[in-house]
């Protein structure tokens, strides 16, 4: 899925240190948050930031199994903490099942030493369900329609349907003594209003390993050890994030020691940490994580050029994407045929695909009605040019490579492509709002057997009425595919959910809304002496037991 003087450390050992000595480590990633507020936007940046400061209630972990962070165990319907019942009658025929799951919470603390409770999580869900509050998608908390409070650390939530995935519980909870009185003065400015953004060093923001003290926009972020901490005492003291947004001086800051580790997730490109390999094997370790990372293109299905599901299957029949893999990436990061990576059980892989094929591609935009071309450019019969604009991040060698070779593939078929490169808060605040104009590159980071409800599903389209909720951008409805996403939520059977989510990704082949390009290989250039550091290859990242990091001279 996008975040952002010069502060100089140098760490000093002698020979005769022991191997704890490192007290601070210096990270550097390409981006920077837009905001600290953990509910608020979808950014990569972000996260691997506020996965050191706090935790979900619940994470996938490298295995990509599910386990507890805040929770003291998994509720199940076998352990009986977990259960299916029938919801009251609604007035609307009744008869529906929804789930009651039990949690107790850990013994934890926000870093001003007030109890993290269950009156955090009320007041979570409490923020996800308003309509003005700027969540980033409000669908996951309104679906639960009670949370029973037994005592501080003890509640039922009761879920308005049966679904596979009801002990998934990715809440990212926020401090109710801070935020809950600038919430409760006017929810429509919560998200300007946060002290996660006004007093980003407040110690009761943080109730994991490590709080922020201080923030140097678009240069660095300093953490350091949460006193508060109940959990596994973390090996630096101190922790210094550098944003250098072009890849290039990222690399370059590593070299040079400025960085110590460049963060796997959001840092390298794959063909400099390639070429890196080949000059600095002997004092790096190198990590090649394929992961559930969907690089692809958004089409702002608004734009007449675009609404016409033809004219998105010739662009993307235009483009040479296993030429793109082959020469930028040496093969390593295999072409997408959709949302869902051949890696996650729940992939089919009897969807339509679409091969390289320009002739079929200047076939079907001359039935899609833009036969005549003048000046090398195609129009329809108004006279309007298939001129186009495609947006992505800014400082991002890769993708700005990938843009300009589609740009001269799609030259190729009579659609001219303009390349806006905008820095990746911008890009993020713009798709959050639908104010891209044609196409948008970018890359969605998922967790394992994930339904795309919320790219995909008409429910989630961002709106002004909804608080620009939701991250379905492109816009896309179909009755289909809503039917389909629904019923995979709500599928326990996993052979009959791998049926349904063949459907998903069939109906998505055929409509487009999305055009895939590939699925990532994450690279992980990690310093020898740097150890703990475990990839994942989905949506819950290493940053998550950055209490296991720890450096070996």
């Amino acid at each position: 899925m996008i975040r952002r003087a010069l502060f100089l450390v140098l760490a000093l050992c002698t020979l005769a240190a022991p191997a704890s000595a490192k007290d601070e480590l210096v990270l550097g990633m390409t981006q920077t948050p837009g905001t600290w507020n953990p509910l608020i936007s979808s950014m990569l940046a972000k996260s691997l930031i506020s996965n050191m400061t706090a935790r979900p209630l619940t994470a996938y972990d490298a295995n990509s199994k599910l386990v507890c962070l805040v929770c003291t165990e998994l509720p199940t319907i076998e352990n009986g903490k977990a259960r299916v019942i029938d919801l009251p009658d609604d007035g609307k025929g009744g008869g529906k099942k929804g789930m009651e799951v039990d949690v107790e919470m850990r013994d934890m603390k926000w870093g001003d030493g007030v109890p993290v409770t269950a009156n955090d999580v009320a007041f979570t869900l409490e923020v996800g369900k308003h309509p003005l509050s700027g969540v980033a998608s409000s669908e996951g908390y309104k679906r639960i329609l009670k949370l029973d409070i037994k005592d501080d650390r003890h509640f039922t939530m009761t879920i308005d349907r049966v679904t596979f995935d009801y002990n998934s519980l990715s809440l990212n909870l926020v401090p109710a003594h801070i935020e809950k009185p600038i919430f409760d003065a006017n929810p429509a400015e919560y998200r300007n209003k946060t002290a996660y953004d006004t007093d980003s060093t407040n110690p009761g923001l943080a109730f994991g390993p490590y709080r922020i003290v201080e923030i140097v926009p678009g240069s660095r972020i300093t953490l350091e050890q949460n006193a508060s901490w109940t959990g596994e005492k973390p090996h630096f003291k101190r922790i210094v994030v550098k944003i250098i947004e072009n890849t290039a001086a990222l690399e370059a800051n590593l070299l040079s020691g400025n960085i110590d580790y460049v963060l796997g997730e959001l840092g390298l490109s794959l063909d400099q940490a390639l070429a890196f390999e080949k000059r600095h094997k002997d004092k790096y370790d190198f990590i090649y994580k394929p992961a559930l990372i969907y690089e692809h293109i958004d089409t702002k299905l608004d734009n007449d050029l675009l609404a016409d599901r033809r004219v998105r299957q010739a662009i993307l029949m235009a483009i040479d994407r296993k030429a793109i893999s082959d020469k930028l990436f040496e093969d390593k990061q295999p072409v997408a045929d959709g949302p869902v990576s051949p890696l996650d059980p729940m992939y089919s892989p009897v969807a339509r695909q679409y091969p390289y094929d320009p002739a079929t591609a200047r076939k079907l935009l001359d039935e899609a009605g833009f036969a005549d071309i003048k000046n090398g450019v195609r129009q329809n019969a108004k006279g309007e040019r298939f001129s186009i604009e495609i947006t992505t991040t800014a400082g991002n060698r890769v993708r700005e490579l990938v843009a300009q070779v589609i740009q001269s593939q799609l030259r190729q078929v009579g659609i001219e492509l303009r390349i806006k490169a905008e820095p990746p808060r911008i890009f993020s605040e713009s798709l959050n709002r639908r104010q891209f104009t044609g196409l948008a590159m970018y890359a969605w980071v998922e967790q394992p057997e994930g339904v795309p409800r919320s790219t995909l599903h008409s429910e989630e389209i961002p709106t002004a009425a909804n608080g620009w909720s939701g991250q379905n951008y492109p816009g896309y409805r179909s009755a289909e595919m809503d039917k389909a996403l629904d019923a995979a939520e709500r599928q326990l059977d996993s052979t009959k959910r791998r049926a349904l989510f063949a459907d998903i990704q069939r109906i998505h082949a055929d409509d487009l809304p999305v055009l895939p390009l590939f699925f990532r290989v994450d690279p992980f250039v990690i310093p020898k002496a740097l150890k703990g550091v475990v990839p994942t290859g989905h949506l819950n990242s290493s940053t998550l037991w950055i209490e296991q990091w720890r450096w070996e001279d």
